[in-house]
Parts: structure tokens; C-alpha cells; sequence
């Protein structure tokens, strides 16, 4: 759960929500293939078998701010850089837009390559 404080109390917002919002926006910029496992706990979910909404997405906060961390697979043939700076730009602008929190830092990690 992050929390922020404004002038009317607290607000907060569940992680499982972040995750939602960056997975889906993450879908939508090319060469994006898909989401990938980002770590033991996600692995060890991952075996249990079902759908893990926050696949591939980390969300930090720290005094009000956002750090995220993305783990993608790109598709074969398209550029990665611009797929990074793409991805990076319409995470951070989704987030900030829907939520109002600032986003510091979206770290993007391409963990595997999709040939289709």
C-alpha cells in the first residue's frame, strides 16, 4: 500500500492497483512482447500456477515519489532503446496522470527477446 498525505488526510493506494496501471500501459507501447517474472516472490507465485497481475512490476515509494521497475520482453528485431524510452515515457505519464504522484525513476530491465 502507498500512502500519501495531502490537506484533506491520507490517501492510499494498493500496489496491486499500480501494478494493474503500469502492466497496461507497458502493453501498449510496440515491441513489447510481454511482462516478465521480476524476482523470488514472483517466481515462487508463478509456479503455483494463475495470472500474477503484478507480473514483471516493482512500485517503490519514498516521500511521496514513485520509483518502477519494469522486467519486459521485447520482440525480435525492433530496437530496444527506443522501445526503453517509449515505455518509460507512457509509464510515467500514466501513472502521473491517473494518480498525481510524481514518478522519479522508471528502471526498465529487457530480461528476454520474443521471435516470433
Amino acid at each position: 500500500m502507498i500512502r500519501v498525505e495531502n490537506r484533506l488526510g491520507t490517501v492510499g493506494v494498493s500496489n496491486h492497483f499500480f501494478a494493474q496501471l503500469v502492466s497496461h500501459a507497458a502493453s501498449r507501447c510496440f515491441g513489447v512482447s510481454g511482462m516478465m517474472v521480476s524476482g523470488p516472490s514472483q517466481g515462487l507465485r508463478s509456479i503455483t500456477g494463475g495470472e500474477l497481475p503484478d507480473k514483471g512490476v516493482l512500485v517503490r515509494a519514498k516521500d511521496g515519489r514513485l520509483e518502477v521497475e519494469l522486467h519486459i520482453e521485447v520482440a525480435y528485431g525492433v530496437n530496444i532503446g527506443t522501445v526503453v524510452r517509449s515505455l518509460v515515457s507512457e509509464v510515467r505519464y500514466a501513472v502521473e496522470s491517473v494518480t498525481g504522484l510524481r514518478v522519479d525513476g522508471v528502471h526498465v530491465f529487457v530480461d528476454a527477446m520474443k521471435y516470433e
